[in-house]
């Protein structure tokens, strides 16, 4: 994690200073407390001269003593623990929040360049090691680095010549965990970016298992998975190894130093010196300990520790993602439109070196409904993306009712379609909630109208909750084509004055799809509609067919009209789908 990345994070850390503040004090008062129980275990020592010989007058308020500082450092140790945790998920739901927030904000072709699983990753594994990082760092690092700094000073103030030998030990352990995290960090982002991965690759095909069982695909999709998890399982094994390290060679220094300070504090207390006992050499050896633990403690999660930097790292490669340019000083769409839409020379691709559509001029009146067709790639989904500003044009304009769409706020331009897209999208809740989605204000008799024009009233009725009957994972399912006659149902509850219809009808039976087209005829009345269909029966009611290839209109007219154009675009689609099945 760079510097960038560690001041980004702090800045979440922010709101909880006093928390913080409460949490090093704490520390303080249970790193002096161990560093106290130290100071008595010596001076308890040496009240114990020899046998029979032992001053119970000044061992018993020392026993004391350390009961006390046990329960004070017991109690203040519980305390930390409760804030780091608290700290530390407030902080990630923070950082949840904002990053949630931050993909409302995004550009659509941020979505389509990113797998699902791989973002969903981010919000749930990489942020909850985040966590759990912060709260092992909290709750060692404040009561740790009292107990340090108190411990050297003491130690210093016992014997100079041992606290030496100890201070020379330390540097050999910062860099022996230094180098090693420095090596394996790579690792960790590895495995963070392969768990990712791995989550998009379960995310796809637990959605599509009934294509995967039609097509008898389970062991391709196996195999598939354990590359996927055997890789995942190497770079772990491998980054975990390396930083695990850390902890042993730390502990072995440590000991080395242990061996060290006995030999050089045996030396002394042979040599009969006045200022070295045996108890004050025990309190010095526990005070080294205590000196050194919390080193040891940080290696002892150093992977862990990584592991949350290499998610942190991904989560921030989200929030730093530039958002759609603010158009909130942007006037909204005028609430009474005509909607008449026009494109003047405009230029689109999705990849520089691949243009799509080029010198693109359409004029559409209002009210009209204008069909697009065309084969797979041809643009038509494009221009609806470009109409309702997904993507901007490279050049040229889009206008509405002779106004520049992108002088208006996005949002309000959105809010005046109706859409209905051929990947339906309902939203875990009520029948009666996803309806209300474009309409909060709709009343009873608005919500049975659309039900009964969209061919899906009795359905609805025969449930027990009717319209209050939940659907989603933890409700009644629904068929695809059910689905799709709820989304055409709110679209006409939302009533907006412009249309885009694609693939409308392409999960419903044909005598159902009869019947709904009568109702988008009612619907469209009077409405600017645009609407993309393979199935070309659905269309033949337009007011002007736009035959599209590769990102131009090389035919426009009626139904009627292209057919009569001799070995046409549209007269080939016709017959491939008509003709032939005759």
């Amino acid at each position: 994690m760079n510097n960038a990345t560690s001041q980004q994070f702090l800045t979440y850390l922010k709101p909880y200073r006093k928390h913080l503040m409460a949490t090093l004090l704490l520390g303080i008062i249970g790193g002096g407390a161990s560093v106290w129980m130290t100071y008595l275990t010596g001076h308890a020592i040496d009240q114990m001269i020899g046998v029979d010989q032992v001053y119970f007058s000044q061992l018993y308020p020392i026993m004391l003593y350390f009961a006390l500082a046990v329960l004070l450092a017991t109690i203040t140790q519980w305390l930390v623990q409760r804030l780091a945790n608290y700290i530390s998920y407030q902080v990630v739901a923070s950082l949840r929040k904002e990053t949630f927030d931050k993909l409302n904000h995004l550009p659509i072709n941020y979505f389509d360049t990113q797998s699902i699983g791989d973002i969903t990753s981010r919000f749930t594994n990489d942020l909850d090691l985040v966590a759990d990082a912060l709260s092992a760092i909290f709750t060692n690092i404040f009561s740790g680095m009292t107990i340090v700094i108190i411990s050297l000073i003491t130690m210093f103030n016992l014997n100079i010549p041992l606290t030496l030998v100890i201070l020379l030990a330390t540097p050999f352990m910062f860099a022996t965990t230094w180098i090693i995290a420095q090596k394996s960090q790579q690792r960790f982002t590895e495995q963070q970016q392969l768990v990712g991965t791995i989550s998009n690759y379960v995310t796809e095909h637990v959605t599509n298992q009934k294509v995967i069982k039609a097509y008898q695909y389970e062991e391709q999709v196996q195999a598939s998975f354990n590359e996927k998890n055997q890789r995942l399982n190497v770079i772990g094994q491998k980054a975990q190894f390396a930083s695990s390290l850390t902890n042993p060679l730390s502990r072995f220094i440590d000991h080395l130093s242990y061996i060290a300070l006995g030999l050089v504090g045996g030396y002394f207390i042979l040599n009969g010196s006045e200022q070295l006992t045996v108890g004050l050499l025990s309190s010095f050896i526990i005070y080294s300990s205590q000196f050194t633990k919390p080193f040891i403690e940080l290696s002892g999660i150093t992977p862990q520790v990584q592991s949350a930097l290499a998610g942190l790292s991904r989560v921030f490669q989200v929030v730093n993602q530039t958002e759609e340019p603010d158009d909130s000083q942007l006037p909204n769409v005028p609430t009474k439109i005509n909607g008449a839409i026009s494109f003047e020379q405009v230029y689109f691709s999705y990849q520089p070196e691949r243009p799509l559509i080029e010198a693109f001029d359409l004029e559409v009146a209002p009210g009209e409904t204008i069909a697009i067709v065309g084969q797979t790639g041809a643009g038509k989904s494009t221009l609806v993306n470009l109409l309702m500003r997904f993507y901007e044009p490279q050049q040229g304009s889009i206008q509405l009712d002779g106004v520049p769409i992108n002088t208006y706020q996005r949002d309000s331009l959105r809010q005046s379609f109706g859409m209905v897209l051929q990947d339906t999208w309902l939203f875990d809740g009520t029948i009666r909630d996803n309806l209300l989605l474009g309409q909060p204000q709709a009343s009873e008799e608005e919500i049975q109208h659309v039900l009964k024009e969209a061919k899906i009233d009795r359905f609805i009725s025969l449930l027990p909750q009717q319209l209050d009957t939940v659907i989603g994972h933890h409700g009644i399912s629904m068929s695809e084509g059910q689905r799709q006659l709820l989304t055409i149902a709110r679209t006409m509850l939302a009533n907006k004055p412009m249309l885009i219809l694609d693939e409308a009808t392409s999960s419903v039976d044909s005598l159902t799809e009869q019947a709904i087209q009568e109702a988008f005829l009612k619907l469209m009345k009077g409405k600017t509609c645009f609407v993309i269909a393979h199935r070309l029966a659905t269309i033949k009611e337009a007011d002007r067919i736009l035959v599209m290839h590769q990102g131009s209109v090389v035919e426009i007219g009626t139904h009627d009209e292209l057919l009569a154009i001799d070995n046409g675009y549209y007269q080939q689609l016709y017959n491939a789908q008509f003709v032939e099945e005759a």
